[in-house]
């Protein structure tokens, strides 16, 4: 072979292995640059929160009076959606509502009552629903007003309507299952109530589980088996004085007893008016939400504070990265309410209106007392907000 053509063939050969080289090596750079963007990506996804979030709302007081029930009277029966008709849309928005059920729905076969010892139609709970109400609790001092057979008829009826219950059972099983609601933003939220007492009325033997009285270790014990299958425990409490627009020493050691334990949200019934709202600090440094009482949201009692009530909300959010999972609670609002009724009409025409939508024709100096009752509810928590808006 020609020498000078050999040493062409030669140099095209190391031509062609120097370019290899390159190319490899350039492979293997891009490689390392993807897999280090992949490793990136993927630490700043796992890291990165997942946030979802629920709403929460409570009413006070379903106290059916004598004059309210007649007013629902029908010729089929009992109607109280009307009641009901301008709130529901605020009750229908959040993720979950609960309801302070004061009287038993036992029906008209043991017979319907006024105070002081109650019993009201089984279409109560039908107008709850319809409102989009979703659990109630039944711990209250009005609980064994009229014996066994009541709290059994309105259990039957709570379920055959899909409505949960806390509070008051059918036997001890039932006592012994924590109600939980499951929601789609993967929070899970438990409900508990208890009661002062049952107005000297005493629990049947051997049938504890017809109604949950305040009993400090019954409630730490059940904190305790909530929390294990929950994200938040909401607990209702049945307590303090009748009437009184401010908490007694009584429900503040309670409240602070109940925050040690580590229950997220308190809700408290049982004053008929409605008391304040403030953030509590458990022994573990965690926060409580406290709404003191309710008030009462649709009751026959006449005088003026017994007449306004409210639907408190606050946002519950979940935050889930790599290391850990955080449940907060933000964004406390509160919706106050005013029954309506004609007392010179035969029919009534009770209605629970939002305070915000009075005017002079439905309640003389409206907006005044609207500003007071805000400022009532907000002195110990100024950044609560206040729906004025559907």
């Amino acid at each position: 072979m020609n020498r000078f053509i050999l040493i062409v063939m030669i140099g095209i050969l190391f031509l062609l292995g120097a370019c290899s080289n390159t190319e490899n090596t350039q492979y293997a750079e891009d490689h390392k640059k993807q897999e280090r963007q992949i490793t990136i990506e993927k630490e700043y996804f796992e890291t990165k929160p997942k946030i979802t979030s629920i709403k929460l709302a409570a009413i006070g007081d379903m106290l059916i009076h004598g004059i309210v029930y007649n007013d629902a009277k029908t010729e089929a029966g009992f109607d109280f959606s009307p009641m009901l008709e301008q709130v529901a849309p605020y009750l229908s928005e959040p993720t979950i509502a609960m309801a302070n059920q004061e009287t038993m729905i036992g029906g008209e076969e043991v017979g319907l009552s006024t105070y002081p010892r109650f019993n009201s139609p089984y279409q109560v709970g039908d107008a709850l629903d319809k409102a989009g109400v979703d659990i109630v609790t039944l711990a209250n001092n009005h609980t064994l007003d009229v014996g066994e057979k009541a709290i059994q008829n309105a259990l039957n009826h709570w379920d055959q309507i899909g409505m949960l219950y806390t509070g008051a059972y059918r036997d001890q099983k039932d006592s012994e299952r924590i109600r939980v609601m499951e929601t789609e933003a993967g929070i899970d939220v438990s409900f508990l109530g208890y009661t002062y007492g049952t107005n000297g009325i005493p629990v049947p033997a051997g049938k504890d589980y017809l109604v949950n009285l305040i009993n400090h270790e019954e409630i730490a014990a059940d904190v305790k088996a909530a929390e294990e299958i929950s994200d938040i425990t909401v607990m209702n409490l049945h307590f303090g004085a009748e009437y009184q627009r401010m908490p007694n020493d009584d429900q503040k050691e309670l409240v602070q007893y109940v925050a040690d334990l580590g229950v997220d949200i308190i809700m408290g019934h049982h004053p008929h008016v409605l008391q304040p709202m403030e953030w509590i600090e458990g022994k573990g440094g965690n926060k409580t939400f406290v709404v003191y009482s309710l008030g009462n949201f649709l009751s026959g009692q006449d005088e003026f504070y017994r007449r306004i009530g409210g639907m408190v909300e606050v946002t519950i959010e979940k935050k889930v990265t790599r290391d850990e999972e955080k449940i907060q609670i933000v964004t406390p609002r509160f919706l106050p309410t005013f029954v309506d009724y004609d007392e010179n009409i035969p029919r009534n025409d009770f209605q629970v209106i939002p305070m915000y939508q009075l005017d002079e024709t439905v309640l003389p100096a409206a907006d005044r007392h609207y500003q007071e009752i805000k400022k009532h509810m907000s002195q110990w928590m100024p950044e609560v907000e206040f729906i004025e808006s559907e």
